[in-house]
Formats: C-alpha cells, sequence, structure tokens
C-alpha cells in the first residue's frame, strides 16, 4: 500500500472540496444548535424540510423551552426518533434558559451537561456558532479517517478526534471536519464509494482488502 502524508491528504481535501461548509440551514446561534441536535442519526436535507416550521412557530429558546412538547412533536414528526428529539431540543432550550440567562454556552464542559448534546454535538456548536477550532467526528468522519489510515479500525469516536487533532493543524481543524464530511456524503459512500473518481485509492485501507469497488 502506498503511503501519503497528512499535508498531502488535505491538499487533495483542498482541491476536490474548497467551499465545503455546514450544510444545515440556519439564521443564528438558536437554530443552529436546535438543528445540529435534530441532525442525529438523520441527514441535513431531511432536517433542513422541517425547521423553517419549527423556527416560525417557535423563534428562540424562550417560546421552545415553553412551547408544547405534543406540538414541537408535529413539527419534526418527519425525522427519525422524533419524540426523543423534541423532548431533547426542549430540555436544551430549558436548560440555556434555566442556567445559563439564556445565552448558549462557548465550552464543551458547559455545552455537554445539555439535553441532546454529546461531545460530537458540543463540537460543531462551537465551531459554527463561535468560531471555536474543533474537529467534530461524526460517521463520515470516522468512515473517512479509517479508510485512510489516519485511525485504526477498532478506534472509537473519543479516540479520532484526539488523533485528528494531533494529526491535523488547529486553523485547519473546522474546515477539514466539512471537507471530510463532503468526501464522505458525496464521494466515499459507506455503500458503493465512487472509487473511479477518488485521489486516495493506493492508501484506502478498504480498497486494498477489497472491501470497496474495484
Amino acid at each position: 500500500m502506498e503511503h501519503m502524508s497528512v499535508n498531502e491528504i488535505l491538499s487533495h481535501l483542498d482541491e476536490l472540496y474548497p467551499d465545503a461548509h455546514c450544510e444545515l440551514e440556519h439564521r443564528n446561534n438558536y437554530e443552529m444548535a436546535i438543528a445540529v441536535i435534530l441532525s442525529a442519526q438523520t441527514t441535513d436535507a431531511s432536517v433542513n424540510r422541517v425547521t423553517p416550521v419549527l423556527f416560525a412557530k417557535y423563534p428562540d429558546l424562550s417560546s421552545l423551552a415553553q412551547g408544547d412538547i405534543h406540538d414541537i412533536e408535529k413539527c419534526i414528526a418527519s425525522l427519525g426518533l422524533y419524540r426523543n428529539k423534541a423532548r431533547s431540543i426542549q430540555g436544551f432550550a430549558k436548560g440555556v434558559m434555566e442556567n445559563f440567562h439564556g445565552e448558549i454556552p462557548r465550552t464543551m464542559e458547559e455545552l455537554t451537561t445539555l439535553p441532546g448534546v454529546g461531545r460530537k454535538c458540543a463540537n460543531v456548536i462551537l465551531s459554527e456558532c463561535f468560531q471555536v477550532p474543533a474537529l467534530a467526528v461524526d460517521t463520515h468522519v470516522t468512515r473517512i479517517s479509517k479508510r485512510l489510515g489516519l485511525c485504526y479500525q477498532k478506534d472509537d469516536v473519543t479516540i479520532i478526534e484526539k488523533k485528528l487533532k494531533r494529526k491535523v493543524p488547529k486553523e485547519r481543524w473546522i474546515k477539514t471536519h466539512h471537507q471530510m464530511i463532503f468526501f464522505g456524503r458525496y464521494l466515499c459512500h459507506a455503500r458503493n464509494p465512487e472509487c473511479y473518481r477518488c485521489p486516495f485509492t493506493e492508501i484506502c485501507h478498504e480498497k486494498n482488502k477489497n472491501f470497496s469497488n474495484k
């Protein structure tokens, strides 16, 4: 198997996706945070279909915190796990109102005390809302990291995050996160990856164990 440095990998990602960005539609930090919580185990496109109605009815944390849970469920009913997600976003809104004076917190430690917010979600909120250097590891980033040999197959998301942050320059964390998501979403799919147009086939661990397309 060929070897490729992290800088070479990043250069290829720059060529492929110079304008990679968050595809969750939002107008402010409140909408961003709620959209991220809703995006767990579903697509950004699915979230973008339900948030206009949700945010029209509940335009801020205060209104969402006080909203009728059954009505919130109706707004997001097309999403998987919508009942759990309705409780999570209302719990998040209540938590911010009650514990953080209505201001979404800006630290990992504080964010992860709130309902619906794990480490991945907190990293996205930190980077998108506050431009704090962070590198969220979702299913795409996990898959790409393993296929490109940036971590071991057995590594969990916490270890993958630590390894990526060690290997990728801090000023590139946010950009690289988005580029890896675009790469996973639009080229290196979980099933039937488009290997014929991939610049990484020589180093790909899946390709070289005959897992993906030949």
